[in-house]
């Protein structure tokens, strides 16, 4: 993308201060702490100050891998806080119903992550490309963020996964294996995309063009 995809403008500003700015006004979030490279601090000092001011705790280095980032966030988050929510600043459209309900139900049930439901067919491959199977997606849900946990059950989940060496594509994975909790779903949107290529941006500006005075939810 020849930058790092959360600071690529999307409708005037920058990916991540779309979300930043919903964190920032949501009653229901008390403390932001951000983690990136630490190249871009700088930048990211700049959009806390903008778009949540008095929200932002610590802009902290981030590590090579994503769950090294939530990591080095985590370790600095209150020892009293109850629930952590962790969003990536790569999904700019979060809405701040699906914000409050996964904290909701993180307080109830100790894990919660924001998904919509799978509408492709997923087919199951071998290494040459050949379909071994079809899988029913009647169950089959695709993670995104918000995703909140009880911060001892993450904390614990991250600990543990760090001294086994396992890598897992996303926080609920880690809670699920080292956390004794089972993670429950909370219907998102499918317009909470992640931008990841540049035809993301190009969806994403389609979106907000088609929003009242463009704005994000």
């Amino acid at each position: 993308m020849g930058q790092p995809k959360q600071l690529l403008q999307l409708g005037g500003r920058p990916v991540a201060a779309w979300s930043l700015a919903t964190l920032g006004s949501a009653a229901c979030v008390t403390d932001i702490v951000i983690a990136c490279d630490p190249d871009d601090v700088r930048a990211f000092e700049d959009l806390a100050r903008e778009y949540a001011p008095r929200k932002v705790k610590a802009v902290v280095h981030g590590g090579e891998r994503r769950q090294d980032s939530v990591f080095a966030a985590l370790r600095v988050t209150a020892d009293t806080t109850n629930v952590v929510v962790v969003h990536d600043g790569a999904r700019p459209f979060l809405r701040a119903d699906v914000l409050q309900e996964v904290i909701e139900e993180a307080h109830k049930s100790g894990a919660a992550v924001a998904a919509v439901p799978v509408k492709d067919t997923i087919k199951e491959v071998n290494e040459h490309g050949a379909i071994l199977r079809t899988i029913p997606r009647d169950r089959l849900w695709a993670a995104q963020t918000p995703q909140a946990f009880s911060r001892s059950i993450l904390l614990q989940a991250h600990e543990l996964a760090e001294g086994a060496g396992f890598v897992g594509t996303d926080d609920a994975e880690l809670v699920e294996r080292f956390g004794g909790v089972t993670p429950t779903i909370v219907p998102s949107s499918y317009e909470n995309l992640k931008i990841t290529t540049p035809d993301d941006i190009l969806i994403a500006e389609k979106i907000l063009t088609a929003r009242p005075n463009g704005s994000a939810p």
